[in-house]
């Protein structure tokens, strides 16, 4: 399905312009990541409906309606900007108008990155390059916090990531990078890829 199709099937709008730039040095623009290839990411990616995804950076919330749908993930969109926060609650409308049983299933929250508090069924964070290592840095500071207090496995998965995320999950945490799914454009841009890094609950101790 194209993007129109799979919103349509959704009953949301994410495709089409996306206004609301940021003049911040530590935010990056916003886009949402291509159905297509968020369909090759849980090909190889399965979640559950045990898992609670967490979509930093949010935009809209395509992501978070979809591993609602196929998978029954519960999941938490982080969204600084309020426009796009208003649109991922006017989608959750439209969605749940097809799809009442999605209302506790599904949240959003108008705030910086650092600021969101990690819940304890928090065990999967998304990330598509949203923002600056720095920042980076400061929420997954707070996720290993919640992970020593609420001791669990602890998955991030990377789309077109600088090298920085990596080289600091891989020289600075306990993390281990567990998956790398190539994407067709991948020969032309190495960025072009998802990267999953687990921190096993067992590292904890």
């Amino acid at each position: 399905m194209d993007e129109q199709v799979y919103d349509n099937h959704l009953n949301i709008i994410t495709v089409g312009h996306q206004q609301g730039f940021t003049d911040s040095l530590h935010h990056h623009r916003y886009e949402p990541t291509p159905y297509d290839l968020l369909d090759v990411l849980f090909t190889h990616y399965p979640v559950i409906s045990e898992d609670q995804l967490v979509d930093v950076g949010c935009g809209k919330g395509r992501l978070n309606f979809y591993v609602y749908h196929f998978f029954g993930t519960k999941s938490a969109g982080i969204e600084m900007n309020p426009v796009f926060y208003a649109e991922a609650l006017e989608n959750k409308k439209r969605y749940l108008e097809q799809h009442e049983d999605a209302e506790s299933s599904i949240s959003f929250y108008n705030c910086l990155a650092q600021d969101y508090q990690v819940a304890d069924q928090d065990n999967k964070f998304y990330f598509f390059n949203p923002f600056s290592v720095q920042v980076f840095i400061s929420f997954l500071n707070n996720v290993l916090r919640s992970a020593e207090e609420a001791p669990r496995t602890v998955d991030i998965v990377l789309f077109f990531a600088p090298q920085e995320y990596s080289e600091y999950l891989e020289t600075s945490t306990a993390f281990l990078l567990v998956k790398e799914i190539q994407l067709p454009d991948f020969h032309k841009e190495p960025r072009e890829r998802f990267l999953i890094y687990r921190l096993c609950k067992m590292d904890l101790n």
